[in-house]
């Protein structure tokens, strides 16, 4: 409780938490853009091959001579006719059939723009036989964010949040501004990579910069905040991609600002319980004197010295001056434990959550109205978790978050195709609940992993959760097989995965641990609690003995 007590003693929440919090969390709205942007920059808009150029494209009979038509009388997308078919009459007036042989678009394809007037699909032909490399982009973003997550995790536990956190945010400004930018599609996919890399990083040190600077109980309230923000940013994406339909100019939109956040980002100050377990106890000194005098505790600040502060931080720097190692969530039996726990609930999350929000036109309804749709129910779930999370427990609130999504996805999974309303709305559910398990998890792994090593283990979450959004597009591919099996293992993986939260301590008005033996110190306290009680009841025992010898 020793660095709480400071916190407390130097304004508590403050000006100076009130500020850094507000800036650290300001980017994390255009995240939620970049996360999810490809349902927008890479839309499939209606299309069609391109006759030979001889054709009068202005004559819909010479046009529809070309196009064979698909079961339902729609021009097929990826076939033509080899030359031009005459026939009875459709019932728009045309003549054609679809009797001659036909062959794969030789001269390209004709999109409707009327939606999307430019796309990396139309722009780069992602249709058709190449319809796989529009997912590869999204994939190769996902494997950047987890490569990320592994990659700068470990060098905020070495370096410090700020100097990762301001790298990111310029790395994020260029590689984005880049893949506006891209020639062609290979460059796109890289800079795309790169942009994941550097989301990830901006993700978990804002929560980890942000949770230590707060309070024991405000960490709650500034986790929520943080999930709000990221449901905001849902919201102006849809406003942005209808404002901004060019693919090129959306994807500078939500890249350029960050350089403005790598600017200001210079002036945020360090985590003094980074430097305090590090073992630098003049940095520590410093960065508190200066919290003190922004939020007017000047008297406070003046009476801290180096012994004092030596005093009440004695355990942080007689067990904390060693950086763990990754290997430390493995080797030692308490980390082990919460690390093979949260592993499976940021996989399960991550898993559910990308199968739902990144098949938007699957809905067959607007793309702009489901992205409002998906992000406005992110409000009335963020805030019933905020109030299990802050009043009941992490706990309750993380296993009932996974219980309800992949209830929701299981049902949805026999609901009949023609129930479009009800499919729509037990989505919408779904994806609210896993919103609300993402806003838990990263509050509960901040608060369970010990400071040496809490942005380490909150990487390898995010690593799983990176493995989990790329393995769900794979998942979906087996809808060939059987149209709802994708939503019976969307729905059956944290419905499972909820069970290992038994297993995981609660953490409501606990102080965050600093070291590893703070965490075994937590994991034996129940244990020495049940042998004192065990003692007490053995007393009698033994008395009543004594008397009969």
């Amino acid at each position: 409780m020793a660095f709480n007590d400071l916190l407390l003693q130097l304004g508590g929440v403050g000006r100076f938490q009130k500020i850094q919090v507000t800036l650290v969390i300001l980017p994390l709205i255009l995240l939620a853009s970049h996360n999810t942007l490809q349902n927008f920059t890479a839309a499939i808009p209606t299309h069609h091959c391109r006759p030979p150029a001889d054709t009068n494209l202005s004559e819909d009979g010479d046009l529809e001579a070309w196009l064979p038509r698909d079961g339902q009388g729609r021009p097929e997308s990826c076939l033509l006719f080899t030359s031009p078919q005459r026939g009875p009459p459709f019932p728009n007036g045309t003549e054609t059939n679809g009797t001659g042989a036909t062959e794969p678009c030789p001269h390209g394809w004709i999109y409707d723009n009327s939606t999307f007037p430019s796309t990396i699909v139309t722009e780069w032909d992602l249709v058709c036989s190449h319809r796989a490399l529009r997912q590869l982009a999204q994939s190769l973003y996902m494997m950047g964010v987890l490569l990320g997550a592994m990659t700068f995790g470990c060098l905020a536990d070495r370096l410090g949040r700020q100097k990762v956190l301001i790298f990111n945010y310029l790395q994020t400004a260029v590689s984005g501004t880049c893949a506006a930018f891209a020639p062609n599609f290979p460059a796109y996919c890289a800079f795309r990579f790169l942009s994941g890399m550097s989301t990830a990083g901006v993700v978990l040190n804002c929560m980890t910069l942000n949770v230590e600077w707060m309070p024991i109980h405000t960490r709650a309230y500034v986790g929520t905040l943080t999930g709000y923000v990221y449901s905001l940013g849902q919201f102006l994406l849809a406003g942005m991609a209808y404002a901004v339909p060019h693919w090129r100019y959306l994807q500078l939109l939500v890249s350029a600002p960050f350089f403005a956040f790598f600017i200001y980002s210079w002036f945020f100050i360090e985590s003094a319980r980074w430097y305090a377990s590090s073992g630098r106890l003049d940095l520590t000194l410093r960065n508190l004197q200066r919290v003190a005098w922004i939020n007017g505790k000047q008297e406070e600040g003046a009476n801290l010295s180096m012994e004092a502060l030596q005093a009440s931080l004695k355990k942080e720097l007689t067990t904390g001056k060693s950086q763990a190692s990754a290997l430390e969530l493995i080797r030692c039996p308490a980390l082990r434990r919460l690390f093979l726990c949260l592993s499976m609930l940021w996989f399960a999350t991550s898993f559910a959550y990308y199968g739902l929000v990144m098949d938007l036109q699957g809905f067959g309804v607007s793309i702009y109205l489901i992205q409002v749709i998906f992000g406005a129910v992110d409000l009335p779930a963020k805030l019933v978790s905020f109030l299990v999370i802050n009043n009941v427990g992490r706990r309750p609130a993380q296993m009932a978050s996974l219980l309800l999504a992949g209830i929701c996805i299981l049902i949805n999974g026999v609901v009949p195709k023609d129930k479009s309303i009800v499919r729509t709305s037990l989505a919408v559910l779904g994806k609210g609940c896993l919103a609300s398990s993402f806003n838990c998890i990263f509050l509960y792994t901040g608060e369970v992993y010990p400071t040496m090593i809490r942005q380490t283990g909150l990487g390898m979450g995010s690593t799983l959760a990176r493995v989990g959004s790329i393995v769900s597009p794979l998942v979906s591919m087996t809808a060939e097989l059987y149209p709802s099996v994708p939503l019976f293992i969307y729905g059956a993986v944290p419905v499972a995965a909820s069970a290992a939260i038994a297993l995981l301590p609660e953490t409501l008005g606990q102080p965050l641990p600093d070291t590893v033996q703070d965490v075994e110190n937590r994991r034996r306290g129940k244990t020495r609690k049940q042998q004192e009680e065990l003692q007490k009841q053995m007393v009698p025992l033994q008395a009543s003995a004594q008397v009969k010898n």
